[in-house]
């Protein structure tokens, strides 16, 4: 696909999700400018027989295709078994995710890149900016997911801020820190020393943000959760007699799990980060894998059984809801399903 024709689609899109696409659009755009202006150095001839003390290697260590391999492979397949259940049975809350999914894991194609040529500064940047920024489309998912679940309860006491803001509020922010990391990576690559600290500094405060921002949203929807279940048990317990893919209860409980994967890769970040991108978490392929691959994967992989779309087959018409006058608001899950 052209550029000409991803600005054009980007047109169609619904202006509730608009800014994704313009951001993800930007992010695509930057990495294709700072490919195109790479380092025009002469690679150097292969002389380093150890990557840990090759200077033009980024990575410090050379990427391992069987696991490269196997990552793309298994996040392809979820997200196309996604994008599947997204048009059979709806859930349109996680078409950033679905999207965020295939973005992903062209980072992890740029992975084969790095290993032939691992001094490539074109390929690392665009390996960077997808793996790093691709999880902020997951967030955006997670913050929307939990506005249905409030309107499909009718609990809006038990959220501290209103459902039909929640999202906004929070996609709001999760785009502000996301364009802050895209400015920093892309800060950082310069050339001149200082101006690269700075935009390695910009991308660690970045980072921060977004972890503060989900973190507190995670505070939220475990209160959120607790409320219910403590203060409105007749609520709480709506759907015992429907199978599980049908009780609201089990999508709660992935949007607990997916969020804590979210956050446990998050904290990795800042840590990697604070340390610079030649320490030792950056530079050990392990540490990649176990705190930032496979936490994502799990917090992505685990809706594919728990669809949305699935468990509450009415989930797309609750976000027309959100245009609702507060008057017209019903008071519980039963009226809900009259």
């Amino acid at each position: 696909m052209t550029s000409s024709t991803s600005a054009r689609s980007l047109f169609s899109i619904s202006s509730a999700r608009r800014p994704l696409a313009w951001a993800a659009f930007a992010v695509l755009l930057a990495s294709l400018v700072s490919s195109a202006q790479a380092d025009d150095r002469t690679p150097p001839p292969w002389e380093f027989t150890d990557p840990k003390h090759d200077p033009y290697n980024p990575l410090q260590y050379i990427a391992n295709n069987t696991l490269s391999a196997i990552a793309i492979s298994l996040v392809l397949f979820v997200a196309l078994l996604q994008t599947f259940m997204l048009w059979r049975q709806g859930g349109l809350c996680m078409l950033a995710m679905v999207i965020g999914e295939y973005t992903w894991s062209v980072g992890f194609g740029t992975r084969f890149g790095l290993h032939t040529q691992p001094d490539s500064q074109g390929i690392y940047i665009a390996y960077y900016l997808f793996i790093v920024l691709s999880p902020c489309a997951f967030i955006a998912s997670e913050y929307m997911l939990l506005g249905r679940l409030a309107r499909y309860l009718k609990s809006h006491r038990h959220l501290l801020i209103p459902p039909q803001r929640i999202t906004v509020v929070f996609v709001v922010s999760d785009i502000t820190t996301f364009l802050i990391q895209a400015a920093g990576a892309l800060l950082s690559i310069s050339k001149n020393l200082k101006l690269s600290k700075t935009g390695e500094h910009i991308f660690l405060a970045g980072l921060v943000l977004q972890l503060v921002s989900f973190a507190l949203f995670i505070i939220l929807a475990l209160r959120f959760l607790y409320r219910i279940k403590t203060m409105d048990p007749h609520v709480w317990t709506v759907d015992a007699a429907q199978p599980w893919h049908r009780d609201w209860r089990m999508l709660g409980a992935v949007l607990i799990v997916s969020s804590i994967g979210i956050l446990v890769r998050c904290v990795y970040r800042v840590i990697e980060l604070s340390q610079g991108y030649r320490g030792h978490l950056a530079t050990t392929e392990a540490f990649f894998y176990a705190l930032d691959s496979l936490p994502l994967f799990i917090a992505v992989a685990v809706y594919t059984p728990f669809w949305p779309g699935r468990m509450i087959p009415t989930i797309d018409q609750l976000a027309k809801m959100d245009k609702a006058p507060s008057g017209d608001e019903r008071s519980s899950a039963e009226e809900v399903k009259a």
